[in-house]
């Protein structure tokens, strides 16, 4: 309701509305984001099994971390 007020959000506001009353638009959209979703997950999950790697080889969790950009504790938590 805020953002509906603030004249900076209306044109996003329109667009959205625009959107949802647009199926394919809509549709087009979800797919979408289900592919960059899709995406994420297949990255996030090559950056474990890399760190895996890593430390099985006798890297540092440091090291591992620059190396993956995961937290120390993530990685900790794959030992």
């Amino acid at each position: 309701m805020l953002a509906e007020r603030n004249p900076q959000f209306q044109p996003t506001i329109i667009k959205l509305r625009e959107l949802s009353a647009d199926e394919k638009a809509r549709d087009l959209y979800e797919r979408r984001e289900k592919v960059r979703r899709d995406n994420n997950m297949l990255i996030r999950g090559a950056k474990y099994d890399i760190a895996k790697n890593l430390l099985a080889m006798g890297d540092s969790v440091e090291k591992v971390s620059k190396a993956t950009g995961l937290t120390q504790e993530q990685i900790e938590r794959l030992q």
